[in-house]
């Protein structure tokens, strides 16, 4: 039972950050998406119709520095024996993040392409989490950085419960778990979307601070 409070614990800290450092560069850093790397090639495409200069062309950077992220990611596994450490990687990443952009905002250096370089660090952290689901499905409910998948399988569920009369314990049990997957992303989008339009870029130091502190709980038990 403990374990499985962990499990669903861990898995709304997870869609929570992912969603909150998503929404965050895509409101401080020009549309920059961290997590769902993917939605950058769209970005990209409209921009470059709509005559858009080389700024758009930074999207595309983000699939090799997620590539790497995910490649590091498996390095970082194949040589501990602490599967959070991946996490405490990407919880420096993202405080060093926050703080660089304090920083730099204090001194008024942080340029455009300042802001782009932290947008790329968020993307590489984001990575190292997608590693993370990926190499240890079992610690999540499912994947907490693209949420697709979930709300098919709570649709699939849904449907099983229609058809059960609501009877069938399996899929509540599942439809359970979807739903914190997705109204935790959902909740990170919320709380992403205002602290990004109200602080910027320098949040990041909030879902770094908690991604620490998720390795160092997990650490002692």
């Amino acid at each position: 039972m403990e374990l499985r409070n962990n499990i669903g614990f861990v898995t709304l800290l997870l869609t929570m950050i992912a969603g909150y450092c998503d929404t965050v560069t895509f409101v401080s850093a020009d549309a920059v998406f961290s997590a769902h790397v993917t939605g950058n090639f769209i970005v990209f495409a409209y921009q470059f119709v709509n005559g858009s200069d080389v700024h758009a062309w930074v999207k595309l950077l983000t699939f090799p520095v997620f590539i790497l992220a995910v490649i590091t990611g498996g390095r970082i596994a194949y040589k501990v024996t602490n599967h959070y450490t991946i996490l405490f990687c990407e919880g420096v990443l993202l405080l060093l993040s926050g703080i660089t952009v304090a920083l730099l905002s204090h001194t008024g250096t942080f340029t455009e392409w300042m802001m782009y370089a932290v947008a790329m660090v968020a993307v590489f952290a984001m990575g190292l989490q997608n590693a993370f689901g990926k190499l240890y499905a079992k610690e999540t409910h499912g994947p907490t950085t693209m949420m697709t998948g979930n709300v098919t399988q709570a649709s699939l569920d849904v449907g099983n419960l229609l058809k059960s009369g609501f009877n069938d314990a399996e899929a509540l049990a599942s439809l359970k778990k979807q739903l914190i997957t997705i109204l935790g992303f959902l909740s990170g989008c919320f709380l992403g979307a205002f602290a990004g339009k109200q602080f910027g870029l320098v949040t990041l130091v909030l879902p770094g601070l908690a991604m620490i502190m998720c390795y160092l709980y997990h650490r002692k038990i």
